[in-house]
């Protein structure tokens, strides 16, 4: 054969060349039957993974979504719920918490100088089983107290032509700003105590006519400039009460005074007095006439804003020879007004007159303060649950202003202790909670929520994707009455948990907190370290403590008699009302820790809302403005109020959804339903996610007008009271002082607000 010639390739050579090919052979005569049988093969594996496997893994208790009939509870945990309450319950004791009383009162412990107190509360929480302990340190600013004086001055007689302003002065009383050292309080008599002053306060030293202003609220000065009695140059003498102290000190530098002295009146005390016969501590219930409120004067409105006058908290002992070098001198107070009618001191010979005080008396005020950048230390605890991204945070702050604190803060620190040995229980019997737990010991509160309000700045980010709720104590006892303020989204929850705790008070045999107390739930305000959580994060918040009951012993307030003496002989003897705040904080916590799903009440939310509106703009409050509200205002309410009534019925709706998911979930679903586990769990995640995320959405990043750092729309502290909790603040404030254009704003911002809380809730 003559070989075929195949000529050499070129760039015109095809790269890809048609290469020809036998028909397709096949490899078995039973292919057919092998392709079906693999068919049926590979879709039975499917089957037995859908089936068996997935539904395993995602009710697994590796996973953190489900056990126990889906109710609740941390699949990873090792302790049954019912065990778990039986822990919280038995933990707290009388013993235990007056031991921890007596350490935290036993030495001053102000803020910034406590440290040793710090590293002792968590090496405790670290005993009790609590691992992640950790002290976080912040830098402030504080004062601290070198000296004072208070001196009421006279000015010598002169004689036939002598220039009278060349007459010299002498003391004709010299206040001794301190507390008494009593035999029966060991606290007061400390060598180490801390002297009577005002946190804040400016160092001054000044003399000047003086002039009694009632409690120098707001309205009290208005009074007092209706009745032209001259202010400007002139010392203000108040009387605690009815607004915070640090806005009194505001109201009269903003008027010109150059000083403000503040006591506290008994006749604020109700019938325990001396004057109603009652004798004083230590002896008896009465106020000890020489106590002496310390506090902070910060202005609170607007935040972090201090005063440039100075000021001396001073007792009615000391006040006394004041008020009576008043007497016939400008006019009584009774003639001022109603709320200016008081008889406290009479029988110590005081007419309550106005002033100013006559040309010969003047009041010298003194006031050495030591300003200074120093460190304060918050402890913090974490207990990690099986769901990170959902946290509920319990906190009391550690400082006061005196040695003791029995009541303000340490029994609440006494009891968030035993909170801590109840869940340190747990968790050493094998607890995981559901939800992650943070446990805060906060330092500055006194001066200004210092401690709460950095930590939360600092973690904004995460508190705003994670926390649940704020549980906050700081007067946990001192007293018998039990009272609460909360975010109206934590009130059903309140309400059960009080019905679930034993009241010390066992008039009707078994009777729970809830059956004694009379259900009222104040709106949150200021003055504690919920503050940066509500007004500031959005974070849902509770606060709770026993206080003084009517006819019960009166409790001294930020005095040296606040003491571990008074406490075990007064304010709560056999500790249990400690114990039962201890049980009623764990319980409430265990309650929003544990249920798979969160136990909040939107309809609530939108009930109170409601009644908030109808509040700030019924017709005595839009009537009592100085002039009427106009049409465009009354427009921008009809359609506030209508946003209003959507979120009411989204709200409604949430609930409804919410209790029917947890119903399902307390139930059995069988394995092979898993489907059904699967879809009960989604729906879980979702409610708890609106419910998480509900009172972030009355957050306005610009905050109110006049103090921006407080970014909520419905809550705030009142203006010019500065404790007691304001609502839809912007709106009611411009109503108030016949501002429309603004009120119109702040009725659109809110309208928004509310808008974004309706597309939450319908999402």
């Amino acid at each position: 054969m003559t070989p075929r010639f195949e000529p050499a390739p070129d760039e015109h050579t095809a790269l890809i060349q048609k290469v020809s090919i036998g028909p397709a052979r096949r490899r078995y005569s039973h292919q057919r039957v092998r392709w079906a049988c693999s068919f049926v093969l590979a879709w039975s594996l499917a089957a037995v993974v859908l089936l068996f496997l997935l539904p395993d893994i995602f009710t697994s208790s590796r996973l953190p979504w489900t056990r126990r009939g889906l109710a609740g509870g941390s699949p990873r945990s090792r302790l049954s719920h019912a065990d778990l309450l039986e822990v919280v319950s038995s933990t707290p004791s009388e013993e235990r918490l007056r031991e921890w009383s007596r350490y935290y009162t036993s030495g001053p412990h102000l803020a910034g100088k406590n440290l040793s107190q710090a590293m002792w509360t968590r090496d405790r929480w670290r005993e009790f089983g609590i691992s992640d302990v950790k002290i976080v340190q912040y830098d402030v600013y504080l004062n601290y107290p070198l000296g004072h004086r208070l001196a009421l001055l006279e000015r010598e007689d002169s004689a036939v032509g002598e220039d009278t302003a060349a007459r010299s002065w002498h003391v004709k009383y010299e206040a001794s700003l301190e507390e008494d050292a009593l035999e029966e309080d060991g606290t007061s008599a400390l060598q180490e105590r801390i002297p009577t002053f005002h946190g804040y306060s400016a160092s001054g030293n000044v003399t000047a006519s003086y002039v009694y202003v009632n409690y120098g609220t707001y309205e009290d000065f208005a009074d007092l400039e209706s009745a032209n009695i001259s202010l400007a140059g002139k010392i203000a003498l108040a009387r605690y009460g009815r607004n915070f102290r640090g806005l009194k000190v505001k109201r009269a530098q903003e008027l010109g005074m150059v000083g403000v002295v503040i006591y506290d009146d008994p006749e604020d005390d109700g019938e325990t007095t001396i004057k109603a016969g009652v004798k004083p501590y230590p002896d008896g219930f009465a106020r000890q006439p020489s106590s002496v409120q310390r506090g902070s004067v910060q202005y609170l409105n607007p935040h972090a804003c201090t005063p440039n006058i100075p000021s001396l908290p001073i007792s009615y002992e000391d006040a006394i020879p004041l008020l009576k070098a008043l007497n016939g001198h400008g006019p009584a107070a009774s003639s001022i007004s109603e709320y200016w009618k008081h008889s406290g001191l009479d029988y110590r010979g005081v007419e309550y007159h106005v002033g100013p005080s006559p040309d010969h008396l003047a009041l010298n005020l003194v006031n050495q303060q030591n300003y200074t950048i120093t460190p304060i230390w918050n402890v913090i605890g974490i207990i990690k649950g099986s769901l990170s991204d959902e946290t509920v945070i319990l906190g009391n702050h550690r400082d006061a202003w005196i040695a003791g604190g029995a009541g303000d803060p340490n029994s609440g620190s006494s009891a968030l202790l035993e909170v801590a040995r109840a869940f340190g229980r747990g968790v050493i019997a094998g607890w995981t909670p559901l939800r992650t737990i943070v446990l805060a010991s906060w330092d500055g509160e006194e001066y200004g929520l210092l401690g709460s309000t950095e930590w939360v700045e600092d973690y904004l980010p995460w508190l705003a994707k994670t926390a649940v709720a704020y549980l906050n104590v700081d007067v946990g006892t001192a007293g018998s009455h039990f009272t609460a303020a909360a975010s109206p989204i934590l009130n059903s929850v309140l309400y059960n948990a009080t019905s679930q705790v034993r009241s010390p008070n066992q008039t009707v045999e078994g009777q729970t907190v809830r059956q004694t107390w009379d259900g009222e739930i104040r709106t949150m305000g200021s003055g504690s370290d919920f503050t940066a959580f509500q007004d500031f994060a959005g974070v849902p918040c509770v606060d709770l403590g026993f206080k003084r009951a009517p006819g019960g012993a009166v409790y001294h307030y930020h005095s040296n008699y606040d003491s571990f003496d008074w406490m075990e002989k007064y304010g709560d003897p056999g500790w249990k009302y400690h114990v039962t705040i201890a049980r009623l904080w764990a319980l409430l916590a265990v309650h929003l820790i544990e249920t798979a799903v969160i136990p909040f009440n939107a309809t609530a939310y939108a009930d109170a809302l409601k009644q908030y509106l109808r509040d700030a703009t019924n017709p005595s409050a839009l009537h009592a403005a100085s002039s009427p509200p106009p049409v465009s205002f009354n427009r921008s309410l009809a359609l506030l109020t209508t946003a209003l009534e959507r979120v009411y019925t989204h709200s409604f709706a949430l609930d409804a959804h919410a209790s029917a998911v947890a119903a399902g979930l307390r139930h059995d679903v069988p394995w092979w339903r898993w489907w059904e586990r699967l879809r009960l769990l989604y729906a879980a995640k979702q409610v708890n996610e609106k419910y998480k995320l509900l009172e972030r959405q009355f957050l306005y990043a610009k905050g109110l007008d006049g103090r921006t750092w407080f970014k909520h729309v419905v809550f705030a502290p009142g203006l010019w009271t500065g404790y007691s909790g304001a609502t839809f603040p912007g709106l009611v404030e411009n109503v108030q002082r016949a501002d429309w254009a603004n009120a119109e704003r702040w009725s659109d911002i809110i309208r928004e607000r509310l808008e974004a809380a309706t597309k939450l809730l319908s999402s």
